[in-house]
């Protein structure tokens, strides 16, 4: 069994990248520095997060809306009532939503 006080080594995969050009604003490029800056971050490194994490951001709503998009169909398959289905999915929203914030 390991020891968890022993720090163990990140082990990072490299992965294939590209470059891309982006034009920036020049005021919005300052203040990126300056938060890279403070974070002890390269301003790649900062952009590389803002993105990872935009991007999860975007890939979990996307797997949401995909989840109530099959429970609807699955409800329409055992529940004739529009009503009662639409009741149903505001539910898991209104729930989703508390859970998640």
């Amino acid at each position: 069994m390991q020891n968890p006080e022993i720090e163990q080594p990140l082990k990072l995969r490299p992965r294939p990248s590209d470059t891309v050009s982006v034009k920036i604003p020049l005021d919005t490029l300052e203040s990126l520095r300056e938060v890279a800056k403070s974070r002890d971050m390269s301003l790649e490194e900062l952009l590389r997060f803002y993105i990872g994490l935009g991007l999860r951001q975007d890939l979990a709503t996307r797997f949401g809306d995909r989840i109530l998009e099959t429970t609807a169909k699955v409800l329409e398959q055992h529940i004739a009532s529009e009503e009662e289905r639409s009741q149903i999915l505001e539910e898991i929203m209104t729930k989703a939503r508390s859970h998640f914030m």
